[in-house]
């Protein structure tokens, strides 16, 4: 068996376009332009690159797109006084402070300041407890577009056994919260769980959000699984030249590729989906700011 594999990069494109067409009717109908606002604090390189990107496509879309860039040693009150400004701002509808943030700022009252209707990344207290009950909330990115390529590959998910390897807020445990939305019956496993290898093989979806490289291999792999891999590592690759990485995920992906049904590739799977949604969620959170219906297909 040779797996499906399920291009990320064309799904994005195609999701990107949905919320250009989103966009362009919020123009036409009601004069509207919803407005995403990022703030990055210092100048951590890998952030500098997405931040970009995101910009990039914001403006692609027809969005408005602001940024706020702030020192390295800004002050928690400053930055606690920009998010308080884009709160009070009707022009904008989706609120992103670049994470990891400088170890004198408090990440989690920094993200509780937001408001969660613009917090597009999904990760305010509020959200976090409305995903869990089963509530209208805004969702976080990474997990919302697994949960698009799953319902596309699938149809339907109802009754598929699902093994979330990973428990983090960011992905792991969110992503289980849809995948229970969508009636799957769920496992969250983890480095702890006894017996993993047996766990995984068991399941009709592996979603792999641990952060250790190639961990899941192939023998792991329930043949005709679907296999989502969140993660993206960097290992050495001196047949590159010296100095020089490749990226890789958390699932081994030739041997899980053998025996798998479909499969996302790393790069080029979950990871570009992360900017879509984030677009999606910002086009969500204007209309339900302005009392217009929610986007098709661009939400749990």
């Amino acid at each position: 068996m040779s797996a499906q594999v399920i291009d990320g990069k064309a799904f994005a494109a195609k999701v990107r376009g949905q919320v250009a067409e989103g966009v362009s009717k919020l123009r036409a109908d009601h004069d509207l332009v919803p407005g995403l606002a990022v703030v990055l604090v210092g100048e951590d390189p890998a952030s500098e690159v997405y931040v970009r990107s995101k910009g990039k496509m914001t403006v692609e879309v027809g969005m408005k797109s602001v940024e706020h860039r702030l020192d390295a040693d800004t002050s928690e009150a400053d930055l606690l006084a920009v998010i308080k400004s884009l709160n009070e701002d009707a022009s904008i509808h989706g609120i992103l402070v670049q994470l990891p943030l400088p170890k004198h700022l408090n990440e989690d009252l920094v993200i509780n300041s937001i408001d969660p209707a613009k917090d597009v990344d999904g990760f305010h207290i509020s959200n976090v407890g409305l995903l869990g009950t089963g509530q209208k909330s805004m969702v976080p990115c990474t997990p919302l577009g697994c949960l698009m390529m799953l319902r596309d590959h699938h149809g339907s998910l109802s009754g598929l056994d699902a093994v979330v390897v990973g428990r983090s807020n960011i992905v792991g445990k969110p992503m289980a919260q849809l995948l229970l939305g969508d009636s799957c019956t769920v496992t969250i496993a983890h480095s702890r769980t006894k017996d993993l290898p047996d766990v995984v093989r068991r399941a009709d979806i592996v979603v792999a959000a641990v952060g250790r490289p190639e961990m899941v291999p192939g023998d792991w792999i329930k043949p005709g699984a679907t296999v989502i891999d969140v993660g993206i590592n960097r290992l050495d690759a001196p047949e590159k030249g010296e100095g020089k990485t490749r990226l890789v995920g958390d699932v081994h992906y030739e041997s899980a590729a053998a025996v798998a049904g479909a499969i996302t590739p790393v790069p080029g799977g979950v990871g570009p989906m992360t900017i879509a949604c984030l677009l999606a969620n910002t086009l969500t959170a204007c209309c339900r700011a302005n009392g217009l219906p929610e986007p098709e297909g661009l939400t749990a």
